[in-house]
């Protein structure tokens, strides 16, 4: 009997210490969690009521950041869109590519007098019009700083509720594959035209005698095969030219495109998956502190998304600013090599370049210009011989008229070089037309 009394108290007592070490866990989350308290501070210390206002100003600060950084990118990148036309997205994007840079000038030149302009216009011609490696440094910091950030305020994490410790191995392995990319746009020859290969890029493609006819380089003073431009930051004429990347410190064409692609695709896959493991690595943190199940039951709130949304993005940002911030930031990025990757797969799909849509506009704005200029001579001989003419059409026939894009993809069906999506696709994964037997030395 003694020992049966002995066992039952000792039972007790586990258990009593069992329940008070649930207590204390709970405590400590709502603790945590006083945010999501009324505003009583006359019940609570002074020092809690300071920490709580303290917290509410940097989230503020931090959803302020988000949407100025948003605006920013929007209107950068959209600010020349017609819907925009007229409004202060417009602005900013005026702004932000001339006004900025005209009113430095300004200052400069203000403070420092022409000796200071000169010295601004130097750096820019040294840093826009000529081969230099800025752009490749700064991706690289951007790249490092915040795979660093990463490391510092999430690896901790991990393994958690839903991540295994793997995601510590694959994160590295995808920022190893995305530099090897960088490196490999950046180093290799994207098809030099030179006096010793110039005979094997003119069996590549033939002139379709409408923006590319036969010429010689004014500068390299060799012929010009056809979809190939001479870069004036290189240098040197490039084979099936798409543009100059200043990222790259390097031209993008022949021989490099298909690595291009595959650096922006890698890295809009590369932000998405970041993005994907900091949330689960917070739903994680949810989870284990079992914060949805205290907001419902010990504060009443309703059990829907738009009850809790608030409280748990308020717990969140009060918690882990740092990887709310990276996870903002990796999806603006993600969103942009989206957009770039779609652009440039457009292109490929059509086999055209980026110079050769540039070249098209202008083709065609020649051509409506001409066509114009026809119109009014007819009108004006016309009207001198005494002619009747046509009524003018309606406002409505011009509204309806065909948009310059559409003249554009008409026109661009007359774009010899097209041989179809798939077989397009090929000869840009084959290395495009030449890769055997060419040297790949950079000049």
């Amino acid at each position: 009997m003694f020992l049966k009394f002995l066992i039952s108290v000792e039972m007790k007592a586990l258990f009593f210490q069992h329940r008070l070490s649930t207590l204390s866990t709970v405590v400590s989350i709502i603790g945590d969690l006083t945010g999501f308290l009324p505003p009583a501070t006359h019940q609570i210390p002074q020092t809690i009521a300071a920490a709580d206002q303290s917290t509410m100003a940097v989230q503020w600060l931090l959803v302020c950041h988000g949407l100025a950084t948003l605006l920013v990118v929007v209107s950068f990148l959209c600010g020349q869109w017609p819907i925009f036309q007229g409004t202060f997205v417009e602005r900013i994007h005026y702004f932000i590519t001339f006004g900025a840079y005209d009113y430095l000038l300004r200052c400069v030149g203000f403070v420092c007098g022409s000796r200071g302009t000169d010295a601004v216009l130097a750096v820019e011609y040294r840093c826009c019009y000529r081969s230099n490696p800025t752009l490749q440094v700064l991706y690289m910091a951007i790249l490092g700083g915040t795979y660093y950030l990463i490391v510092k305020s999430s690896f901790s994490y991990i393994p958690s509720y839903y991540l295994g410790e793997i995601h510590r191995y694959t994160s590295l392995l995808a920022v190893g594959v995305g530099v090897t990319l960088f490196l490999l746009t950046s180093f290799l020859d994207p098809g030099t035209v030179k006096a010793e290969n110039v005979s094997q890029y003119f069996s590549a493609y033939e002139y379709d005698n409408i923006i590319y006819t036969e010429k010689e380089c004014s500068t390299c003073r060799i012929p010009k095969p056809a979809r190939s431009k001479h870069c004036s930051i290189c240098d040197r004429c490039v084979a099936r030219f798409d543009h100059h990347c200043g990222w790259m410190n390097n031209c993008i064409g022949e021989r490099n495109t298909r690595f291009f692609m595959a650096f922006l695709l890698w890295h809009f896959l590369l932000c998405v998956y970041g993005t994907i493991v900091i949330g689960l690595i917070l739903a994680g943190r949810l989870k284990e502190f079992k914060v949805i199940y205290i907001i419902t039951v010990y504060y009443g709130v309703e059990n829907t998304f738009l009850g809790l949304a608030p409280h748990v993005v308020q717990w969140l940002l009060g918690s882990y600013n740092t990887q709310i911030l990276l996870m903002v930031f990796l999806a603006i990025v993600s969103l942009l090599m989206a957009g770039f990757f779609g652009y440039h797969a457009k292109l490929c799909l059509t086999n055209t370049t980026t110079n050769e849509t540039f070249k098209w506009q202008e083709y065609i704005n020649l051509s409506r210009s001409l066509s114009e200029a026809k119109a009014s001579a007819s009108t004006v001989e016309g009207t001198a011989n005494g002619l009747t003419h046509k009524p003018p059409k309606s406002k409505w026939m011009s509204f309806f008229r065909r948009s310059p894009s559409a003249s554009l993809a008409v026109e661009t069906q007359r774009n010899i070089y097209d041989k179809g999506a798939m077989n397009n696709l090929w000869e840009d994964l084959q290395h495009q037309k030449l890769w055997v037997g060419f040297n790949v030395d950079r000049d």
